[in-house]
């Protein structure tokens, strides 16, 4: 089943919102959630939603309504998560590279704990130790992701303890008395090859017999979709049941019950998501056509800053013949959304759709230019629901003290 919504309601929503507008398919995020449910041994695995996907209250409300945990990178999506109504042992907290502080926030707060340097580790332990069962980040110095930027286990990455320092973490339980509870690794986004994650296994597997209290293996996240038509995505099938089939074996050689956990972010939400822009300007030159629309890269950065590609359609003209255009925003920057992209012929007025706008999308979203941040609706049950309302000039200044001169 794939689930969409419907070409007249998101026009009706253009209209109804203004453009530009963020759409968001609650029945999609459903779908992928049950999708991720069939796959895997639900005894033994356990997702919880990467938040940074995007962190709309309502969202985070869907989540935990439909039966997912959620994953955090700050202690303020953590309590997001809380006030959105998740329990403390379904909020899963991994950080990166932050104050001790906001450890020990997260600590009081009472939910699951992955830490992700040998620094905080032994301040963890010293203050706390055996008393709070922690997870550690390993970086398993595995190259994978789309691109560079998007790539977190690789041997040069900022991300987790390196693998070779696996020995001071096991010093540090024996001086701290620390309680490692989960070992973790999340090597990038975007990942297609299942062998990637079996790798990543197979890593942890190996070391996980010098942690005797550990009971959680976390595979992190990174699951690829498709962006463009025709495009394959991670095989969730198969993925599903290499690791159920590793885990059962492991299990029974070593006695262990152990468990998997999962942090998907962008394949739970991207493909639920829309973003639709109104065309403004058209352009022609000797080399090019221009579609200038009404929103920019302080909207929907990711073409700009990772190279990412969204299929977009000519919502209101689709059957017209096809022509190449170059996309572009009206901010003041080169703001390509898209170069040489045959679509239907583009009038000024006609609505085009980004796909694949539920991730990464307007939780990136920016005042640039003084512009203000489009409204985010929710489609449910077949209706329009506001989930955010448009920026508007008091929204720009709210922050902002008059200075004396």
């Amino acid at each position: 089943m794939t689930t969409s919504i419907p070409a007249q309601a998101l026009e009706n929503m253009a209209a109804t919102y203004g453009t530009p507008v963020y759409v968001y398919h609650a029945e999609k995020i459903k779908e992928q959630f049950a999708r991720l449910q069939n796959a895997f041994n639900k005894e033994t695995t356990t997702f919880f939603y990467a938040a940074k996907a995007l962190t709309n209250i309502n969202i985070l409300r869907y989540i935990n309504h439909i039966g997912c945990n959620v994953d955090c990178s700050s202690v303020n999506e953590v309590q997001l998560a809380l006030h959105a109504g998740f329990e403390p042992h379904r909020v899963l907290y991994t950080s990166n590279n932050i104050s001790f502080e906001e450890i020990i926030t997260a600590k009081e707060l009472g939910v699951h704990i992955n830490i992700d340097s040998l620094s905080n580790l032994k301040k963890f332990g010293e203050r706390f130790g055996h008393s709070y069962p922690v997870g550690v980040r390993i970086r398993p110095n595995i190259m994978a992701g789309g691109n560079l930027k998007i790539s977190t286990g690789h041997e040069d990455s900022k991300f987790g303890v390196p693998l070779e320092q696996v020995q001071e973490i096991i010093d540090l339980i024996k001086t701290t008395n620390l309680h490692i509870k989960t070992l973790h690794i999340h090597t990038g986004s975007e990942i297609k090859d299942v062998a990637v994650f079996a790798k990543g296994l197979n890593v942890l597997f190996e070391i996980v017999q010098e942690f005797s209290e550990v009971e959680v293996i976390d595979l992190g996240g990174g699951f690829k979709v498709p962006y463009k038509p025709n495009e394959a995505g991670t095989d969730i099938e198969e993925l599903g049941r290499s690791v159920n089939m590793a885990f059962a074996q492991y299990n029974q050689t070593h006695n262990r019950q152990l468990k998997a956990w999962f942090e998907p972010g962008k394949f739970l939400v991207s493909e639920a998501g829309y973003f639709i822009t109104k065309v403004n300007v058209l352009k022609e030159n000797a080399t090019r056509n221009f579609a200038g629309v009404d929103t920019g890269l302080n909207h929907l950065i990711r073409p700009m800053f990772y190279g990412a590609y969204h299929e977009i359609i000519n919502l209101t003209n689709g059957d017209a013949p096809h022509k190449k255009y170059n996309v572009v925003g009206n901010i003041c920057e080169t703001d390509n959304f898209a170069e040489d992209r045959s679509l239907p012929e583009v009038r000024e007025g006609d609505l085009l759709v980004f796909k694949n706008a539920g991730a990464y999308c307007f939780e990136m979203a920016s005042n640039y230019n003084s512009r203000y941040k489009p409204a985010e609706v929710l489609w449910l049950n077949n209706q329009a629901q506001l989930i955010r309302k448009r920026d508007d000039m008091d929204d720009l200044l709210r922050n902002q003290v008059t200075a004396q001169f």
